[in-house]
């Protein structure tokens, strides 16, 4: 009995496969599942009928002859190509070369005809979308626990905010009982309270994914009143849920990220914020102050107590003013009291006494003119300088005046 490699043995039955006439020219009918179309130009999927599952492969080369539709989940087709091995890998598949559409098979004809009744009842209309918060602290899960998808969730919502919480209902996602656990998951976490529900798992065959496609599930999504985000399979896949959710993520991890805001962001935000309101604070309370002071030139200006200062002002300067005026018109005055004072002096009977002249008057004290205002014997008063004399009248003489003899007296 000899030991062999693993190589050597997968390359044994490839050669089988292709000794074989049968599978060198194969045809096969089956439903399509899980169907990928590749960047590449190539197209995997699998037909399946109760039976069992085939994989399947079609070169991009022969695509242009072998396959004149879209494939898409579900349809009945019939595969013409050959069974052969991937060595590698030990896998065999059925290479197409090409591909005949022969009907719609039982699920996604299921799919259909729940889809156009669902969406006649309205439960896919955008007027029923819930918005999803912005800023999500409690986030809800529905899935397996033992998925890569709850694990891709979790990674992804706490490296966006650490500080965010997962609530997990550990849901069976596929097979037997997977919609009503579903549903239930979804009913739980509404009334448990929190922020937004995902639903979803990671991808696989229509089968795998087909709870997510049931009515009961639908309903439950429908009419939650927490908003919830389907997160099925890959981005390819479509299901029911997708439709009647509030916001489709293409896959669990896109889910995390719709969910989840960054927390990074949310402070520089809240710093900017921050920062535009002490800026807008500064600039308002620069306003009000200059407001302010603007109003209280205008009170002042109003104020009685500025209108009285004014007036006393005006009276200052006007008392000013009528000092001025005053020490003026009494200069002045002066001045023409000492022109006046002079002429009155120079006409002062003193200032001629002063000068040797003499004051006469009768006993009556009535100035004596002329030689007729007296009488022989009439006492006289002469006044001079500085006293007067008492005379007696002996003798009168009439002259020709006090500047010149009468030459007839």
């Amino acid at each position: 009995m000899g030991i062999y490699t693993v190589g050597y043995v997968n390359e044994y039955i490839k050669n089988m496969f292709a000794t074989d006439f049968l599978l060198r020219t194969i045809s096969v009918r089956g439903e399509v599942s899980n169907c990928k179309y590749h960047y590449t130009g190539h197209i995997y999927f699998s037909i399946k009928d109760e039976s069992g599952i085939l994989g399947c492969m079609m070169y991009s080369s022969k695509r242009q002859k072998g396959l004149d539709f879209t494939m898409e989940e579900g349809q009945k087709v019939i595969v013409t190509g050959r069974i052969d091995v991937f060595t590698r890998d030990g896998n065999y598949k059925l290479y197409a070369d090409k591909i005949e559409k022969e009907g719609t098979g039982d699920l996604y004809r299921r799919f259909l005809e729940l889809k156009a009744e669902l969406e006649e009842m309205g439960m896919f209309s955008s007027e029923y979308k819930k918005p999803i918060p912005r800023y999500a602290t409690t986030i809800g899960v529905v899935t397996s626990a033992k998925g890569a998808a709850f694990q891709d969730i979790r990674d992804i919502a706490t490296r966006r905010n650490p500080y965010v919480q997962i609530v997990l209902y550990h849901a069976k996602v596929q097979g037997e009982g997977a919609a009503s656990s579903i549903a239930e998951g979804i009913e739980y976490l509404d009334h448990f309270g929190v922020d937004v529900i995902i639903a979803g798992r990671g991808g696989g065959s229509i089968e795998d994914l087909w709870a997510f496609n049931e009515e009961i599930v639908a309903r439950a999504i429908f009419g939650c009143h927490t908003p919830v985000i389907s997160a099925v399979g890959h981005e390819t896949d479509f299901t029911i849920a997708d439709l009647v959710a509030d916001l489709r993520a293409p896959t669990p991890s896109a889910a995390a990220e719709l969910a989840v805001f960054r927390y990074e962001d949310f402070m520089d935000r809240l710093d900017a914020i921050a920062k535009r309101l002490d800026e807008a604070m500064m600039h308002k309370v620069q306003f009000y102050r200059n407001r302010t002071d603007h109003m209280e030139k205008i009170l002042k200006s109003m104020s009685p107590f500025n209108r009285i200062e004014g007036k006393r002002q005006l009276v200052s300067r006007a008392h000013t003013r009528m000092d001025r005026l005053m020490e003026k018109k009494l200069a002045d005055r002066k001045h023409l009291f000492e022109l006046l004072s002079a002429k009155l002096n120079a006409l002062s009977p003193l200032t001629k006494l002063s000068g040797g002249y003499a004051y006469v008057s009768d006993s009556k004290g009535k100035p004596v003119m002329s030689i007729d205002d007296v009488d022989h014997g009439e006492i006289l008063n002469i006044y001079v300088k500085d006293g007067n004399i008492s005379v007696q009248v002996e003798e009168k003489e009439k002259d020709g005046g006090f500047y010149g003899w009468n030459k007839d007296t």
